[in-house]
């Protein structure tokens, strides 16, 4: 049976580190860094990138769309 592994890719520099992403994920994927971008803010980053299962929680609650969810079938 194939797994499903998940990534994500966010826009940092349209990211306004508003956290909302960090709480809604469920594996605690996601993190604030301590990096700011060119606006000044702290800016959300994949931190375990091997953990993401790919659900998408993250992507729904971004209120600027900045998070692209991707999955991938991985064979075992």
């Amino acid at each position: 049976m194939a797994k499903i592994k998940g990534a994500i890719v966010v826009d940092t520099e349209r990211c306004k580190g508003c956290d909302l992403c960090v709480v809604a994920c469920p594996v605690d994927v996601i993190r604030l860094t301590k990096e700011v971008n060119v606006k000044g803010y702290n800016f959300a980053q994949p931190i375990l990138e091997d953990t993401c299962i790919g659900c998408g929680a993250c992507a729904i609650v971004c209120p600027d769309g900045c998070i692209s969810v991707y999955k991938v079938k991985v064979e075992n």
